[in-house]
């Protein structure tokens, strides 16, 4: 089958699928992967076609807008990545012209021949109206729960509870708000690909009642799939990002790795942008205080120890670009992150403790699962590592990270789980379904 992915967004909204799609193009498809200049290296490393997606959240660039944002998990609208949010109403309008471009994007990503459309979350209430156009069947592939469940709040809503009914109702609010934010996109691409006029929540209705699949790239060691979903609803485990298997850490870090006890990991990934150098005195301050070494990750903040440290003063504390989590994060002592969804599930895999610093979207929610399963410390919200008492608040984290050993023993427990999960075999079985 000719198989095309979309996804849109930072990096740990990216990568996952090309893991996906390197197993598909592993058991004989044709798989394009369809997003932003950004990551053409990543999807070309993984030996896929890549396919060009506008509003480039890295670059801050739209097409004609100057300012780029994307839209959070489930296309819930969220601040671009280290930008502080405004305006609620400013921020959804934001979000809106950026569904807009891409919606463009996408029409122009589905080439003539294309058998199978695999859909991000926050591309699929976009290419359920191009399925619609050409009779394409489609597996939307999300990486947070997205239906409405008594189990738990909306993803987005944080990490309380509301009680069953509130729950439910608070999912069916978020549905529609998701609706409402794409609705300008959704009636331009209708027109553009020759539909008839149709809301996004009657597209999505649609799609409900035809019970297409829908499998959910997260791990039950985190979140079990909600009894009150319908069937068709399915958590398959994680899909990891592809890298070279015969990739090896940077030989500064083996050396840094090898000088001394395990180090713990910082990095915010994606966000806090402009804000590396208070970020590193402060993760410096706290490593210092806990006694511990550490790794800090640049990251879009670019976070970095060299601007507060001598370099006779960092034999304990080394700074360090992209690389494969997958690699780093069983050598450490534990992660301090943002949690993400990808990074959360990747230090869970490496079975280590986690500081989970949430920031905004989804963090909340996967920071209080960290916590839930007891594979982490009581989150440390990143609005905290501000003003006087931020590096104490820190350093504290990291001493009960790297000292308490029921932490180290549910995070391997749930590591151990995750190893029986099989979620890229999953999508490329539901592949071979529908192309039967």
């Amino acid at each position: 089958m000719k198989i095309l992915i979309t996804a849109a967004g930072s990096y740990g909204d990216i990568a996952p699928y090309t893991g996906v799609g390197a197993a598909l193009t592993a058991a004989g498809h044709e798989v394009a992967l369809a997003t932003h200049d950004s990551f053409a290296p990543l999807v070309r490393a993984a030996g896929l076609e890549f396919r060009r997606l506008p509003a480039d959240p890295r670059t801050g660039r739209t097409e004609p807008g100057p300012q780029a944002t994307e839209p959070g998990p489930h296309g819930q609208a969220a601040p671009p990545p280290g930008v502080a949010s405004g305006s609620k109403r400013a921020l959804l309008r934001t979000a809106a012209a950026f569904l807009q471009e891409l919606g463009g994007g996408i029409a122009e990503a589905v080439t003539p021949g294309t058998d199978l459309l695999l859909l991000s979350a926050t591309t699929a209430p976009l290419g359920r109206h191009l399925c619609e156009a050409h009779g394409i069947p489609a597996l939307e592939l999300p990486l947070q729960p997205t239906a409405p469940t008594g189990d738990f709040a909306p993803v987005m809503t944080g990490a309380r509870s509301l009680g069953r009914l509130g729950n439910r109702a608070a999912g069916r609010l978020s549905l529609r708000v998701v609706d409402r934010l794409y609705t300008d996109a959704s009636r331009d691409l209708r027109a553009r690909i020759g539909l008839p006029p149709a809301t996004p929540g009657a597209v999505r209705r649609r799609a409900d009642a035809s019970g297409r699949p829908v499998l959910h790239g997260f791990s039950e060691a985190l979140v079990a799939r909600p009894a009150d979903w319908r069937p068709g609803l399915d958590v398959v485990g994680n899909w990891w990002p592809w890298h070279d298997p015969d990739a090896q850490l940077p030989t500064h870090v083996e050396d840094f790795l090898a000088a001394g006890p395990p180090p713990v990991f910082i990095g915010f990934g994606s966000m806090a942008a402009g804000e590396g150098e208070r970020l590193g005195a402060l993760a410096v301050r706290a490593l210092r205080r806990a006694k511990v070494r550490g790794i800090l990750q640049s990251g879009w903040a670019g976070l970095s120890a060299e601007a507060v440290t001598a370099p006779a003063d960092r034999s304990d504390i080394l700074t360090v670009g992209e690389v494969p989590h997958a690699l780093l994060f069983p050598r450490t002592a534990a992660v301090v992150h943002h949690a993400g969804a990808g990074t959360a599930a990747a230090g869970l895999r490496a079975g280590v403790p986690a500081v989970p610093v949430p920031v905004t979207a989804d963090q909340p929610f996967w920071a209080a699962r960290l916590a839930s399963v007891g594979a982490a410390t009581a989150p440390v919200p990143f609005a905290d590592l501000s003003g006087e008492g931020a590096a104490d608040r820190l350093a504290e984290a990291l001493t009960e990270a790297t000292t308490n050993p029921a932490l180290r023993t549910r995070a391997a427990a749930a590591a151990r789980r995750m190893a029986t999960e099989h979620g890229t075999q999953a999508v490329v079985h539901a592949v071979r379904t529908i192309a039967t």
